[in-house]
């Protein structure tokens, strides 16, 4: 806890330095803007909202749950032409042909996920894996990723995620496919579903847990709140959750949110997104190696106000985080699992 050295991350089969002593440093740099706390609750402007005219010209449905839609302004599209030949090893390219869509949680814009029910909470999950199963059955990659607050990159307080599928692998996801694939050659068992049991049983690093899912700051976490949630069975997909895990990964995404906006009694940002075995033509393939999980990378580190920057030594040397893992499984755990909001009440 107070000496560095660095931590071994399989998944990625890479390094991260820890350096606890480094947060102790007296901080005279950027001051981040909290979110505001007065979002309307519905705006005619927002294009996210019921009722509300997009930016092609199609208007939202009066929608009561979840909404998903075509992104309006794709990274992907399915007609994409290929790339030319390259004429150098050093120049080369690839076809990349995809679909983007976007999907509201909920019809109020100021309602995010941990102040959400359980019940709606539910339903984004089985949305989730409907879109999963639905493009998943041509696409080989489904990504559904979520970007919360400003300081992410998020554009619109609208609760909402993302979902791109591509016709190609992408870096992370053929990483992980690599280690975990060497994992279960060399050791018999899927690497997530072993260290899920050896983080059950230690207990270091356990923010929440239940019958069905762990949530855990991974030892080797880079972002300083850093969370990895994992199923305690095999499981490969999001799609192949049964009714009971999904009802146990509503209530431990709640618990787990609540405590993040807890910590600085603000509305946390993160970026977070589902990883599961590949789809489309892998679906006809041996994808036991695979374990389904989620990851949760916020940037906040000692304030509201005060961030996590990737830049310099991370950028070019390699990842380095300001406070063990374990500390702030520590500092997570011992939150309240009532939201400050509601405690105001």
């Amino acid at each position: 806890a107070e000496h560095q050295h660095t931590r071994y991350n399989p998944l990625r089969d890479d390094w991260v330095l820890v350096s606890a002593h480094r947060v102790k440093r007296p901080w005279q740099g950027q001051l981040e803007k909290p979110p505001p706390e007065d979002v309307p609750r519905w705006d005619p402007k927002n294009p996210l909202c019921p009722g509300a005219t997009r930016a092609n010209g199609e208007v939202n449905p009066q929608y009561e749950g979840t909404f998903v839609f075509p992104n309006d302004f794709p990274a992907l599209q399915p007609d994409a032409p290929e790339p030319g030949d390259s004429d150098h090893p050093l120049f080369r390219s690839a076809a990349a042909r995809g679909v983007c869509k976007v999907m509201c949680f909920h019809p109020w814009s100021d309602l995010t996920l941990p102040l959400m029910s359980l019940a709606e909470i539910r339903a984004v999950i089985d949305a989730w894996a409907e879109l999963a199963a639905d493009l998943g059955a041509s696409y080989p990659w489904v990504q559904i990723f979520e970007n919360k607050g400003a300081m992410m990159g998020c554009s619109n307080p609208h609760p909402h995620c993302q979902v791109w599928a591509s016709s190609f692998l992408p870096n992370e996801a053929n990483l992980e496919d690599q280690t975990q694939r060497r994992h279960l050659s060399q050791h018999s068992v899927p690497m997530l579903l072993e260290y899920a049991e050896q983080e059950s049983r230690r207990k270091e690093r356990v923010v929440v847990e239940n019958t069905d899912w762990l949530v855990v700051v991974p030892y080797w976490a880079t972002w300083p709140y850093q969370t990895l949630l994992l199923p305690r069975r095999h499981v490969c997909r999001l799609q192949d959750l049964c009714e009971g895990e999904r009802d146990s990964l509503a209530s431990i995404m709640q618990r787990l949110l609540i405590k993040y906006d807890n910590l600085f009694e603000v509305s946390f940002p993160y970026s977070m997104g589902w990883h599961g075995a590949p789809t489309g033509p892998y679906l006809k393939e041996d994808c036991r190696h695979w374990q389904l999980h989620a990851h949760y990378y916020p940037p906040l580190l000692r304030s509201a106000t005060v961030r996590k920057f990737m830049v310099g030594y991370e950028m070019l040397a390699q990842a380095q985080r300001d406070l063990t893992p374990e500390q702030a499984a520590e500092r997570l755990r011992s939150l309240p699992e009532v939201h400050y909001k509601q405690r105001a009440k």
